[in-house]
């Protein structure tokens, strides 16, 4: 054999060698790869049973659950049946009770029409037999009982008017005027015209103009809020106020004026202004109270106390100004009770609060001194004090010489030359006693005489009045100012009723 053959033999034998070798391997290696996927098989089956045992876990213990819950409902349901079924019974027994108290009520309204009518007839025999005995009819009885009890009582009347006529001429005059001074609205500075209008100076006359608003809204507004007549008239760059009360007019003249400097008026903005005016007031008459304590060196008043002091700012009686005739009062009581050796601080504060009863508004009953001792007393003052009060005008006997003094210190300061005035009493008592009438009514929120005494403006609470009870209120008004006062001319009688709808936006 020659070389190259017996070197391709050798290389036939090794590519058959490595063809079975290679052979070999890959059926091993197939029977790996099919083991591997039998494994996968089992593996695959067996995480499926896992799974589906994990299911019927999950699902048996959410039907218990949902078991559970059902039960629970059902029982919570047969208790609410159970109570309504007891409640049931209970309406029952209630409507049961209820049938027989009004089948009570009905028998016993049977039994008391029954006796009214027995009543009736039995009053009715007595007053015919009584009739037959007497021999006169019922109503011949009342004219006969009538008749006595006038001529009692108008002997009655004349053995009064006997007994208290000498003292009745002797007081009349002096009496007259001191209830016209205790009563009047005051607040009346020296001269009369100043006592009933004041003046409001203008930028312009187109001012009076817009004062006016359209259809006269604005003027309307600001005197139906204040009780206060505008005269507006050809009286260049001016605006008179007239009013008989001087708080009134001072609360317009201060909100005319905050009007005029804000330049915005219309009805909305003149209440706001009212009020806030109003404000200013009581905030001035509180000051004025406490200047007039420090004045008098006088500590320890209450406050309210030296709030109505403070008021007598806007009283007068007789023309003088009821504040600075108190500080003169307790002057002239401080310097005489130092000549003579009295209590100096006694005297002055019993003359600074002696005529105190006059700063209460007319509508509370009583006199100036009834109403000065209780706000006294009310608000802590001494007996001392309260007894100087009292007697200032000798309706109790003066038992210290403190009392004495500011009696007598009172009357200096009315009857020095130039003190009071007459002019203007009547008119203010008119005045205030048409006010007087109107508040005696229910229902008032306010009244306001105006126009001179001409007119007088009612201010009705809108829930409590209607149509037909405003205008017999106005009818019933007219009446008792016909028959219980004079005047000269007419007035007439406004009543006003206004309803306001409020919410707020937010």
């Amino acid at each position: 054999m020659t070389l190259s053959l017996i070197l391709t033999i050798v290389l036939i034998v090794i590519l058959i060698a490595l063809i079975v070798v290679q052979n070999n391997k890959f059926k091993i290696i197939s029977q790996q790869a099919q083991k591997e996927q039998t494994d996968l098989s089992e593996r695959e089956q067996l995480l499926k049973k896992e799974a589906m045992i994990s299911a019927k876990e999950a699902l048996q213990a959410e039907q218990e659950k949902i078991n559970e819950e059902f039960r629970e409902r059902r029982q919570e349901i047969s208790r609410i049946e159970s109570k309504l079924a007891k409640r049931e019974d209970m309406l029952e027994d209630k409507i049961q009770e209820v049938t027989e108290k009004e089948l009570q009520a009905q028998r016993k309204l049977d039994e008391l029409l029954e006796k009214e009518d027995y009543l009736a007839e039995l009053v009715q025999k007595q007053t015919t037999e009584l009739e037959r005995i007497s021999g006169l009819s019922t109503e011949d009885a009342k004219n006969m009982l009538l008749d006595q009890l006038k001529h009692d009582l108008a002997q009655e009347q004349m053995q009064l008017i006997r007994e208290n006529e000498a003292k009745i001429r002797e007081d009349a005059l002096e009496k007259s005027k001191e209830i016209l001074s205790t009563t009047m609205q005051r607040c009346m500075i020296d001269q009369v015209v100043e006592s009933t209008v004041s003046v409001v100076a203008l930028p312009n006359d187109e001012m009076k103009g817009r004062i006016i608003g359209r259809e006269g809204r604005n003027i309307r507004t600001l005197e139906t809020l204040t009780g206060v007549d505008l005269v507006i008239d050809d009286t260049p760059e001016a605006v008179v106020l007239s009013c008989f009360d001087p708080v009134r007019r001072e609360i317009a003249k201060v909100s005319l004026e905050k009007l005029i400097t804000d330049g915005r008026i219309h009805p909305v903005r003149i209440e706001e202004v009212v009020e806030k005016a109003r404000e200013e007031v009581e905030k001035k008459v509180f000051e004025e109270g406490e200047n007039a304590a420090l004045e008098m060196n006088i500590m320890g008043l209450n406050k309210e106390l030296i709030k109505t002091i403070g008021r007598l700012y806007y009283r007068t009686s007789y023309g003088q100004n009821v504040l600075k005739h108190s500080l003169e009062v307790g002057h002239i009581a401080g310097m005489l009770a130092a000549e003579l050796g009295a209590n100096v601080y006694v005297a002055k504060r019993a003359g600074l609060l002696h005529d105190i009863g006059k700063a209460i508004d007319q509508s509370q009953e009583g006199t100036h001194i009834q109403l000065g001792i209780e706000l006294a007393r009310r608000f802590g003052e001494k007996e001392e004090i309260i007894h100087a009060i009292e007697a200032h005008h000798d309706d109790i006997t003066a038992n210290t010489i403190e009392a004495v003094l500011v009696k007598l210190a009172d009357a200096i300061s009315a009857s020095r030359p130039g003190a009071r005035r007459d002019t203007l009493e009547i008119y203010i008592k008119r005045l205030q006693k048409i006010e007087e009438i109107v508040n005696s009514y229910e229902g008032i929120k306010q009244s306001f005489a105006v126009q001179a005494g001409r007119e007088v403006r009612v201010i009705v609470e809108a829930e409590r009045f209607d149509d037909l009870a405003s205008q017999k209120l106005a009818r019933d008004v007219a009446k008792r100012i016909e028959d219980e006062l004079e005047f000269p001319g007419q007035i007439r009688v406004t009543v006003v009723r206004e309803f306001r709808a409020i919410e707020i936006a937010k």
